[in-house]
């Protein structure tokens, strides 16, 4: 895995801000819902996701920086004890920088010898280790990935697993849960399930970004005349007004009615696109319509005979 300053175009130095907006920037460059199809778009959002997640842990980044994880999050191997010393001829302690006036003791081979038998030796006795990290998937409602919920996972292995699922996530999205991989038969320390998320098609929503899109069918009435109608929402039904003489095609927009507030990003907006319906045969409609005349005649394929 990259290093996840290089992927988010950070030094090392760089403070938590600098950090976040980084990752913002980012993460809406290469967001699936603005790349759809582009895969490329798609591996480096999820980089760019795990970069964030290393980095805005500030326990999680003093450890990386201090080498004891790496950019994943895995343990990195413990190293040697041995400090590429060696013994002189006067029972002197060396190294590369030349002797030390110190003589070899006790704890020095408490230490030599320790690591010894940690990496394998007579004893055949191991350091407890870190299980690596286990991956699952789960499929989730569209409406619970916009509003957030917790749906139990049921693993392999028979266990189960609540998972949090957090408002606004969206396909691809990786899920951490510490410590909750099988558990490690030698004692060690157990790894973390990363959940990835697969959220399912709505029958009438439509997700771009944090917007939610829709179509309105309204009546011949409703588009000439206008009316208060009900339109259903990611937070439930709500009233709203089509003005009169409304075409098949007008969109119309309700603010703040989109995929709500979360993660430091305003809430979406919620844009409904009209389309007229004539319904069934009504005798009465026909036969007004057989005999008006309209004062102001209307061609709607105009621009398109001129264009010929």
């Amino acid at each position: 895995m990259d290093d996840p300053y290089v992927t988010l175009g950070v030094l090392r130095g760089a403070s938590q801000d600098e950090i976040r907006i980084a990752y913002r920037k980012l993460a809406k460059q290469h967001h699936p819902d603005l790349n759809p199809g582009n895969t490329a778009a798609e591996e480096r959002f999820k980089s760019v996701a795990a970069a964030n997640e290393l980095l805005s842990d500030t326990a999680k980044r003093s450890r990386f920086d201090r080498g004891e994880i790496d950019a994943s999050g895995q343990e990195r191997p413990a190293q040697p004890k041995y400090r590429d010393h060696a013994d002189g001829p006067s029972g002197q302690r060396y190294s590369r920088a030349g002797p030390q006036a110190a003589d070899w003791g006790n704890a020095d081979f408490s230490d030599l010898f320790g690591s010894m038998f940690n990496q394998g030796g007579r004893g055949n006795a191991r350091a407890p280790q870190r299980a690596p990290d286990e991956r699952y998937s789960l499929a989730a409602d569209f409406l619970d990935a916009i509003n957030g919920a917790t749906r139990r996972l049921t693993l392999p292995d028979g266990r189960t697993l609540d998972v949090k699922i957090p408002v606004g996530t969206t396909s691809g999205q990786v899920l951490r849960l510490r410590g909750q991989a099988a558990a490690v038969a030698n004692g060690g320390t157990a790894g973390d399930a990363l959940i990835e998320i697969t959220v399912a098609a709505h029958r009438f929503f439509e997700r771009t970004g944090n917007d939610i899109r829709l179509i309105l069918p309204i009546t011949v009435s409703e588009a000439v005349l206008g009316s208060q109608v009900q339109i259903p929402t990611p937070g439930g039904p709500v009233m709203m007004r089509i003005p009169p003489h409304s075409d098949s095609g007008n969109e119309l927009r309700l603010r703040g009615r989109g995929v709500p507030k979360h993660g430091g990003h305003p809430a979406g907006d919620l844009y409904a696109t009209l389309r007229v319906m004539i319904g069934a045969t009504d005798a009465a409609l026909e036969t007004f319509l057989g005999s008006w005349k309209p004062v102001n005649p209307l061609n709607p394929r105009k621009s398109m005979e001129e264009g010929t």
